[in-house]
């Protein structure tokens, strides 16, 4: 990732989530499972390959070509960093995100 700022933002806001959690529920376990939610949360969204990922999802079973390589390569030297929104990628996170931080509530609220 090029831009570790984004990242500490994250386990910053997930740091302050752990201590609301641990200071309202008192319970570790809790903490730990909002450290253990919100650690993979931010994995799946920020470290991903996404010269790899941002590609059409029936293309993810073949390895990268160099055009493509050289391609993403250039798109974001030239500043156009957009996040290509594809159906079925948005459905699957959408899906696993909003079904693990389901759980993570039903955990953390009991």
């Amino acid at each position: 990732m090029a831009n570790d700022a984004a990242l500490r933002t994250s386990l910053i806001w997930l740091a302050a989530i752990i201590v609301v959690v641990g200071i309202s529920t008192r319970s570790f376990k809790k903490m730990m499972a909002t450290y253990v939610v919100g650690g993979l949360g931010i994995a799946g969204v920020l470290l991903p390959d996404w010269g790899y990922f941002n590609r059409d999802c029936s293309r993810w079973t073949s390895p990268v070509t160099a055009e493509e390589r050289a391609s993403h390569i250039a798109s974001t030297r030239s500043g156009s960093k957009r996040f290509k929104i594809y159906p079925i990628r948005m459905t699957v996170y959408t899906t696993v995100y909003g079904f693990a931080l389901y759980k993570w509530w039903v955990f953390v609220s009991n």
